[in-house]
């Protein structure tokens, strides 16, 4: 029986040996990954429905968020990019750290969502006089680097170091460098539900002592009144951390800052609502122009860029510089 079915399918590939060549070599063409990525302008996200809370109030206008399209270098997405105007390839390695994948990127992004969400929240509350309560300041981990030795893993939330808590990056930062090289050091980290004990090892850097990790802070804090930002499981990076915070703004005071105007940006902010410069800012500017924004929120510090982009691209939007959340909720009402 074995035999026949042998004989059966090796004739069927005998006499089908052209097509099934021409399949193997189409499902290479599309499905093989090139060690680039492929840039093309993005598009916006309208924030009036991410925005939950019991009572808010309503806009006539609205405050998207843009974002960039970026597709993995697929042969047929990197031959278009030498056609099609504003597509821009890029080596993989230029967008990740080390030896790091693109997928750990986008996995570190969500991370950096995440904390932008959380410092949105806390800076609008905070310019529209509602009530926030933090609670207490831990570090995140959001990057191990490739000569680290420990067993502490991203996203690990850091309670304890050595039994004394820090509340300050800096301060963290500081006692790391107090300590000895190739001392032990002991974390007490929340890993999901979990509280578990690891520990990494000093090593000694640029005449700087370091256990080989990233941190950012994460906070534990209450608002009044209550809200939740909903976000989709593709969505990643902090970037949209201005245009959320002016719509947590907008949608707690009675004054609508959109005045019916449609307004995109883009720009990361802090707890104390101070705008951070932002990648990408050449296709986010790009995808504002499609969706005929009347006005683009860009950081001080990609402004030039974005001006640049706007000339070259002959763009009818009005370009906005702000370097806090304040400064962009004063220039809107004028």
């Amino acid at each position: 029986m074995f035999n026949k079915l042998y004989e059966k399918l090796k004739k069927i590939i005998k006499e089908n040996y052209k097509f099934l060549i021409a399949l193997i070599v189409l499902f290479i063409f599309v499905f093989y990954e090139l060690p680039f990525v492929v840039y093309r302008p993005g598009g916006t996200i309208d924030l009036a429905d991410r925005v939950i809370m019991q009572e808010k109030n309503e806009t006539k206008g609205k405050l998207s968020m843009a974002y960039v399209s970026m597709m993995k270098g697929n042969i047929p997405f990197v031959l278009l990019s030498f056609i099609i105007p504003n597509w821009d390839l890029e080596k993989s390695s230029q967008i990740t750290i080390d030896n790091e994948s693109v997928d750990d990127t986008i996995k570190r992004d969500r991370l950096y969502l995440e904390q932008g969400l959380d410092n949105a929240i806390i800076s609008a509350y905070k310019m529209a006089n509602k009530e926030v309560k933090i609670n207490k300041v831990h570090q995140m981990i959001i990057y191990i680097t490739s000569d680290a030795k420990t067993d502490l893993e991203v996203g690990d939330i850091i309670l304890k170091v050595n039994n004394n808590e820090f509340e300050e990056l800096s301060a963290l930062q500081g006692y790391i460098n107090s300590l000895k090289k190739d001392e032990l050091v002991s974390f007490e980290v929340q890993r999901g539900e979990e509280i578990i004990n690891c520990t990494a090892k000093v090593y000694e850097i640029d005449n700087s002592l370091k256990v080989g990790i990233s941190i950012i802070n994460d906070y534990d804090y209450e608002v009044e009144p209550q809200i939740e930002i909903k976000t989709e499981k593709s969505e990643s990076g902090s970037s949209g951390g201005l245009m959320t915070s002016l719509s947590i703004y907008n949608a707690l005071t009675k004054d609508d800052i959109t005045k019916g105007r449609n307004i995109v940006g883009t720009g990361t902010i802090d707890v104390s609502g101070n705008v951070g410069e932002i990648a990408g800012v050449k296709y986010k500017l790009l995808g504002a122009e499609k969706v005929k924004a009347d006005i683009f929120l860009c950081p001080k510090n990609n402004y030039e860029e974005a001006l640049k982009v706007k000339e070259e691209n002959n763009l009818n939007i009005k370009l906005i510089k702000v370097d806090t959340l304040k400064e962009a909720i004063e220039k809107l009402a004028k």
